[in-house]
């Protein structure tokens, strides 16, 4: 009797997980089939104090919007927008847990750091894919970037500055040195600069993080007692700082990524804007129709029309005088013609 009721025990538990492993494969098959795609855009920083990162922002959600107006409901796309802060040391265990929701067929994000903290995460999670722009990172079949031409909008910044300068004393103020400052930004202004014919070294300074406006504003005051008559800061949430000195000294400045001419009317000479917002829409749709080329990095400067010289604003033609602009128009159409 033990015998046959061990048998029909066997028979009864061999029927019930094949007919489990039938429901598992077809429950996968259902979940392979679906049609809609949701993304994460991930902000590595804080969205109020980052033009660039609200562009990115803006331009994804326009491209869901976009994507969704001829979908049936079941094929509309969603985004959730992840806000990490500005410690960078939480952005990879942040990364990590977004990945390990399995919510999210795709992550976008921009920053030149992004491509080392994701690369491991493809290893963990082979079915997540990311799209980074202002980055680079070639040959991963589930990562494509896309940079900005950062020499050519620092090396237009540089020779506004040498232009404009009295003192011929300049200052760069970054959140901290990575390899885009380093061998790109930095050697690029300088360049600029000696094609001003401003020979001086570049009063490099660091605020250490990129939201403490109050050591922006310290190093801008001290930069502007030195004598530095034009100052680019590239540090995020600090450059609130530095505006705060630039109008209390009346000291110059030129600006990366967006137009700020009107955070200190007749001192911001310069704003050399990249096209965040027209990229991540353009890369995104991308993404929801397919087309992305998964392991490619591009770039992208002022001949692709995503650097671009602000020149159309009424402050920067009341500030900036025309002789000045046309020197600058010049070197534009310079760099345009040399990218043919």
């Amino acid at each position: 009797m033990n015998r046959l009721f061990k048998k029909n025990l066997k028979k009864c538990i061999k029927k019930s997980f094949i007919l489990f492993s039938f429901l598992c494969i077809s429950l996968t098959g259902c979940s392979k089939a679906k049609v809609q795609k949701s993304v994460a855009v991930f902000v590595p920083g804080i969205i109020a104090d980052s033009p660039i990162y609200s562009k990115m922002v803006d331009g994804v959600k326009s491209a869901a919007e976009k994507f969704n107006l001829t979908k049936t409901e079941n094929e509309k796309v969603s985004v959730f927008i992840f806000e990490a802060g500005t410690n960078q040391a939480e952005w990879s265990s942040q990364l990590t847990a977004l990945c390990a929701e399995a919510k999210y067929d795709c992550i976008i994000s921009s920053n030149p750091s992004l491509p080392e903290l994701t690369e491991p995460l493809t290893k963990q999670f082979p079915s997540q894919k990311f799209i980074l722009l202002d980055a680079m990172k070639d040959g991963n079949p589930n990562i494509v970037t896309v940079r900005y031409k950062q020499d050519e909008a620092a090396f237009i910044s540089g020779y506004a500055a040498g232009l404009m300068s009295k003192s011929k004393k300049i200052g760069l103020i970054t959140a901290q040195e990575y390899p885009v400052m380093n061998e790109i930004i930095l050697p690029n202004f300088e360049k600029g600069l000696r094609a001003a014919d401003v020979y001086e070294k570049v009063d490099f300074r660091i605020v250490g993080n990129w939201y403490d406006a109050k050591k922006g504003a310290e190093l801008a005051d001290a930069m502007s007692t030195s004598g530095v008559d034009v100052i680019l800061p590239i540090c995020g949430g600090a450059s609130q700082g530095v505006i705060t000195s630039a109008k209390e000294h009346q000291t110059m400045l030129c600006w990366f990524d967006s137009n700020s001419y009107s955070s200190a009317p007749g001192l911001v000479i310069s704003c050399v804007s990249s096209l965040q917002e027209k990229l991540a829409e353009e890369m995104t749709l991308k993404y929801f129709n397919d087309q992305i080329e998964w392991g490619t990095f591009s770039e992208l400067g002022m001949k692709d029309g995503y650097v671009k010289l602000v020149d159309d604003d009424e402050l920067y033609i009341n500030t900036v005088p025309e002789e000045i602009r046309k020197k600058i128009n010049a070197e534009i159409e310079n760099i345009m013609k040399s990218s043919e």
